[in-house]
């Protein structure tokens, strides 16, 4: 059967053996003496790589596009290291070290050996002093800056994650391509110390040859120094000059990648694009280079001619940029009709759930600095999910300039909900419980609950654990106020679409009871603000065919939303029981008849739904009874709830919501058989009037 692998594919499976072996070769080169015709092929294939290698600078977009090239910088400096050796050899045993050295000694350089020695000096220089030199430098520069930025784009990429712009395998691929990237730079860091060590030993190379030639040709060979001179010293300046042509190309190369910046084309568009960009510019320049042309003393044929290829490329360039202007006119003055107005919904699109951090607060957000808050933040919208049953939406995370360094906000749909500080550098201590002795550190004011807390310092961390402080750190604070948050704000969280979802994974298991109920008895939106009133009071909507059930039941009674919203809380007994009941044991707080009938009276029906039409003066008086009796029941170490008869819960909820929003109002048709009730306390009015 015939494959279908590529050829480039089938070719990459031997290519490491190829690799492998050309680099023993390499070092093989440099101990056994080669034959004249195979160095010959070796120079020529020398120049021919570092030509290749200077192209595929010229036409990469990105750096990155190459990642090889410092690899591929120690190998072809190994590889004009080992010619040299051979080359010596050749020279110093035979006087012969082929045609091409021979050819570079005598007609390269006219077989003068002073011009020789010049020319291959200045090469080096021009190598080591203006190309390595520069090279070196901007490659230590990108290395720091890029490591510098790495935490500012993890932190990016995590964020557009979490926000739901990218999936998983694309946050992964960018994460490796902008550790890619940092391993290049710092990679071309080391690798342009090659170049310059190169140039390095090609000077004591030519020194060390023309002393061994003078030596073997004056000593061995019985040579006058003129002959000496004329054979040895000019195949050695020869050999110098294979050498640091294909060396200055790979320099050049070396500079050429290391100054890229982020493009769309190659070198060649970039240049081209960008010089003649400026037609006004292009014609200036003509102009003073047709002037230079009338100087006395200075030849006229040479500016004029680039005068006019300058020139000539300003007309272009110009042409072109009218016809450019000329297009975009055509185009403003089409008709109205064909043209379309700007979109700008995309400016009006906010996000459900933010967190902004101050500068400060980045280490706790950047993995490559072991922050593990996008972690927990994963975790918190998992937990939200199994306690209550909605899908938290991806939470967005970008620093914030106008905050404070340690400041964070949490906003929901744009609007700032909370606010908190944590110190990264400390961990937050709480009383819970007797605290055998105080421990020093700075006061503050846990974000998520209020409650009274301490900034204290890592070493003394275990200190205040053993005296029976809490101690959590910077990460875990911001996350607890962020779940305390989405939980106080889940009704919020739950739009209309997702309640869609929701309806469409049961159908997928119990089509008839969804489609018997929506939109048959109850729309989309009805069934919205259910479950939105379920939330509001921390009742999870995981057991949504059982809600569904309870509200396909209650319809028929009744079409009022605050009915039916009792109704499923009723049919949700055994789980808000379990929710409120420890050990099978729930303390509650009840309400004197009296008072009950007195709500009862009050409660009057609109449009709208219910309200309780209390006096401010007998509202008042029903916080502070309910205050004080929950304060008795806390001290007590009990977790009290609010029970009434289930004609004023809601009554009763939306009264004390104001004062106390996490105390618990049920009803007693919503207590579980199996659950045993304790009275915590008695809510009781004294008599009006």
């Amino acid at each position: 059967m015939a494959s279908n692998e590529s050829p480039l594919l089938r070719l990459g499976k031997g290519s490491d053996i190829v690799v492998v072996t050309g680099i023993l070769v390499i070092v093989v080169m440099m101990v056994i003496p080669l034959p004249t015709f195979l160095v010959d092929l070796l120079l020529v294939l020398n120049m021919g790589l570092s030509l290749l290698v200077l192209l595929l600078t010229m036409n990469v977009k990105r750096p990155l596009e190459l990642a090889v090239f410092p690899t591929l910088l120690l190998i072809l400096t190994l590889f004009r290291l080992a010619l040299s050796i051979s080359t010596t050899r050749l020279i110093l045993l035979q006087g012969d070290a082929g045609r091409v050295v021979e050819a570079f000694g005598h007609f390269v350089v006219g077989g003068n050996l002073v011009v020789g020695l010049v020319i291959f000096l200045i090469l080096v220089v021009i190598q080591f002093i203006v190309i390595t030199k520069g090279a070196e430098r901007v490659a230590e520069v990108a290395a720091r800056f890029t490591l510098d930025a790495m935490p500012g784009k993890q932190m990016s990429i995590d964020a557009d994650l979490n926000a739901g712009l990218i999936d998983e395998d694309t946050a992964r691929q960018r994460r490796l391509e902008v550790q890619r990237e940092a391993d290049f730079y710092g990679a071309m860091d080391g690798a342009s110390k090659f170049v310059k060590g190169d140039a390095i030993a090609a000077i004591f190379i030519v020194l060390i040859d023309i002393l061994g030639g003078f030596a073997v040709g004056v000593l061995q060979r019985g040579l006058s120094v003129e002959q000496a001179a004329a054979r040895y010293t000019l195949l050695t300046v020869g050999d110098g000059l294979v050498s640091q042509i294909p060396a200055l190309l790979v320099s050049t190369a070396t500079g050429i990648i290391v100054t890229r910046a982020a493009s769309d084309g190659n070198l060649g568009a970039d240049l081209t694009k960008q010089l003649l960009s400026a037609p006004r510019v292009l014609a200036m320049t003509s102009l003073f280079l047709v002037l230079f042309g009338f100087v006395p003393g200075l030849p006229t044929m040479p500016f004029w001619t680039l005068a006019a290829v300058v020139g000539g490329s300003a007309y272009a360039a110009l042409s072109a940029q009218r016809r450019h202007e000329e297009d975009e006119r055509q185009a403003a003055t089409e008709p109205a009709v064909e043209r379309r107005p700007e979109d700008v919904t995309d400016l009006l699109q906010t996000d459900v759930v933010e967190l902004e951090i101050g500068y400060g607060l980045i280490p706790l957000v950047d993995t490559v600095q072991g922050g593990d808050l996008l972690e927990r933040i994963t975790m918190i919208r998992r937990q939200i999910a199994l306690e209550l049953g909605i899908v938290v939406p991806a939470v967005r995370i970008r620093d914030n300039m106008q905050l404070k360094a340690n400041e964070y906000s949490i906003k929901l749909h744009g609007i700032e909900v909370a606010k908190g500080s944590v110190d990264p550098g400390r961990f937050l201590a709480m009383a819970s419980g007797a605290v055998t002795e105080p421990v020093e550190g700075i006061e503050t004011r846990e974000p998520a609950f209020g409650l009274p807390a301490l900034w204290i310092e890592e070493a003394k961390r275990n200190e205040a654990e053993i005296r029976g402080y809490t101690v959590v750190d910077p990460p875990s604070v911001v996350a607890t106020h962020l779940t305390e948050i989405l939980r106080t704000h889940a009704a919020q969280l739950l739009s209309r679409q997702d309640t869609k979802r929701l309806l469409d994974r049961v159908r997928e298991e119990q089509p008839a009871l969804v489609d018997d109920l929506v939109p048959q008895q109850l729309s989309l939106g009805e069934v919205h603000r259910v479950l939105q009133g379920l939330l509001q009071e921390g009742v999870p909507i995981r057991n949504l065919v059982l809600i569904l059930e309870s509200l396909s039941d209650g319809v028929r009674v009744t079409r009022d939303l605050e009915a039916l919203i009792e109704i499923v809380r009723e049919g949700l007994a055994y789980q808000i029981s379990q929710l409120y009941s420890e050990d099978g044991v729930m303390y509650a707080i009840t309400i004197d008849p009296a008072t009950e009938e007195e709500i009862a009276q009050a409660m009057v029906a609109d449009e709208r739904g219910s309200e309780v039409q209390l006096s401010a003066q007998r509202v008042e008086e029903l916080y502070s009874a309910v205050a004080a009796t929950v304060e008795r029941a806390l001290s007590r170490g009990q977790q009290p709830v609010i029970l009434c008869s289930p004609a004023i819960r809601r009554a009763v909820r939306q009264l004390v919501a104001r004062a106390l929003p996490r105390i618990p109002v049920v009803s007693y048709k919503e207590i579980a058989a199996n659950v045993q009730v304790h009275s915590a306390g008695m809510v009781s009015l004294r008599r009006a009037g």
